[in-house]
């Protein structure tokens, strides 16, 4: 029971989580159970909020990880970061409890519960400060097309407390007109200015393709949209009037930059979207410029006209939720200036507020006056990113994996009894693990568990015995034999050159040197290892020889 001097917060991990069990577990490593109550005390002992704050964290991190940064996350406990998304969750998830008991406390806890939600907004700003990537302003590029358009928005309702600028490597972002603040909105759209589905349902393009057998209302818009840009007397003509004449994302990649890929993932990517693409146009067309060319003009519905609508929404659509419940996925004009970042200011924007009728973009981490404001496109890798999107995220990625083609369906079972939940098995950049110690080197556990068991699965495994080593030999030298074929693979680089290759070649060239930076920090763990598996292995012959 709280007390005058005390109050608590309580933390649960919920039983609909989809991973609940392997979350529950990871908290049973580092001490907690998937309900914690976490309590506050008046103290002056100068360490006692900091010691509060972190078994918070501790807990928050974990009940905030999603599927990718779980299956790569540390049992070792001293390992407190996961990610930049999931440390801002985690902080902001324990401002959202401390403001519900701000909502109903005694007048005596007020102090504690005030005290410990600055702690959390300083540690937001602090994370902020040292995880932004700043980005240079260009100065001499006009955005007279790009005023208009927020002026527009405007006299509809927007608001916004963010301008538009040209930042370097980047093209258009929104900057911060002044300082922001965690909960602030940044930026307001109303519904009325939304491109939705709604908008084509009474034209008499909808009545034609809701004939066609199974067309998804994504496809409708994009063929609506292959003809609204060309149509002067559009409500949303400003809108157009911004949009690029071509977009550089993966799928307008030329021959030279799709051949530098050969051997990477990111070639497969590309090839697999631009054949659906070509497979999706080539339905469509010209069978409905054929039958009803009224509605369809062949002039208007050329495949480059497709192509440059599949990247428009591919690049600038988002998800949104309306009052209504329903999902649709939606072109949000001026919000599409909003540039991605590993480390958003903005990470929650895809729900209709129903009492405003409007989408609010709110800051979960500050933002200062003339700073660039982010938000999250989502959890995606580089490959994604390239190619539907047109750039390499900066920073260290998270979400760049390499997939491994591993059969899990026999090996990760003994008796009848499934000890992994993993379907898949995957690496990523080494660099990005604290815990490079025998048994771990800096690989994910749940793959060098799959491949221990594969071959061995009676084994004690993390313990230091002639028959572990000598199957950790094995497992380390299948996975080092594996990604020096990759690098291999994928070739050398001609990096002379490169001041002279085209936007395409040079993001082509960047994400290649990115996966051979991947492989080849595999590559090393997986020798260091060796070198201590060997050690320990000496050691054990050793001591058996003396007895």
């Amino acid at each position: 029971m709280d007390t005058d001097e005390e109050c608590s917060i309580f933390l649960q991990l919920s039983e609909n989580d989809p991973f609940f069990d392997e979350k529950k577990k990871l908290l049973r490593c580092k001490g907690f159970n998937p309900k914690e109550r976490i309590y506050l005390r008046c103290s002056s002992e100068p360490h006692w909020m900091n010691d509060t704050v972190k078994t918070l964290l501790q807990i928050a991190r974990i009940i905030q990880l999603n599927e990718l940064e779980l299956y790569f996350a540390e049992e070792d406990a001293s390992v407190e970061f996961y990610s930049s998304r999931n440390e801002l969750e985690a902080l902001n998830s324990i401002i959202l409890l401390t403001d519900k008991s701000l909502s109903s406390c005694q007048h005596s806890h007020t102090n504690m519960l005030q005290g410990l939600r600055q702690t959390i907004l300083d540690l937001i700003s602090d994370f902020g400060d040292q995880n932004n990537l700043k980005g240079v302003l260009e100065k001499y590029h006009s955005c007279e097309k790009e005023e208009h358009l927020i002026k527009w928005g405007k006299s509809h309702g927007a608001k916004t407390q963010l301008k538009i600028a040209y930042v370097e490597g980047a093209g258009r972002g929104m900057i911060a007109e002044k300082d922001l603040k965690v909960g602030d909105i940044a930026l307001e759209i109303p519904v009325s200015i939304i491109i939705s589905e709604e908008l084509v349902l009474e034209t008499d393009m909808y009545r034609v393709l809701k004939e066609v057998d199974g067309i998804s209302s994504e496809t409708i818009l994009l063929l609506w949209s292959m003809k609204e840009k060309y149509n002067c007397d559009s409500k949303f003509k400003c809108y157009f009037d911004t949009l690029p004449e071509k977009f550089n994302t993966g799928l307008s990649f030329g021959i030279e930059a799709i051949t530098m890929l050969d051997g990477t993932l990111l070639f497969e990517e590309i090839m697999q979207a631009r054949q659906h693409l070509h497979a999706q146009y080539d339905e469509l067309f010209p069978a409905l410029c054929n039958g009803f060319p009224d509605i369809f003009p062949p002039e208007l519905y050329t495949w480059e006209n497709f192509l440059w609508a599949c990247e428009l929404w591919y690049s600038n659509s988002m998800k949104i939720m309306f009052s209504d419940g329903e999902l649709r996925t939606c072109l949000i004009p001026v919000a599409g200036f909003l540039n991605h970042s590993l480390c958003p200011h903005i990470m929650h924007y895809g729900k209709v507020d129903p009492s405003t009728n409007s989408l609010k973009f709110c800051l979960s981490r500050p933002c200062r006056s003339g700073e660039e404001c982010c938000l999250s496109y989502g959890n995606f890798s580089s490959s994604h990113s390239i190619t539907f999107y047109g750039f390499l995220p900066r920073g260290d990625n998270p979400y760049d994996v390499i997939p491994l083609d591993i059969d899990s369906s026999d090996i990760d079972s003994i008796e009848d009894k499934p000890v992994s939940n993993w379907a898949v098995h995957m690496v990523r950049g080494t660099w990005l693990s604290n815990n490079h110690s025998i048994f771990y080197y800096g690989l994910p556990s749940p793959l060098l568990n799959h491949l221990r068991r594969s071959r061995s699965p009676l084994l004690q495994t993390k313990t230091v015995l002639q028959g572990n080593l000598e199957n950790e030999l094995e497992v380390l030298g299948d996975l080092k034999d594996i990604f020096d074929d990759m690098m291999d693979n994928m070739g050398d680089i001609d990096l002379d050159d490169r001041e002279n290759y085209s936007w395409d070649e040079k993001l082509a060239v960047d994400f290649k040197n990115l996966q051979r930076r991947i492989a080849h920090s595999i590559s090393i763990s997986c020798q260091t290892g060796v070198s201590m598996l060997k050690n320990e292995l000496r050691k054990c012959l050793a001591e058996d020889i003396l007895g």
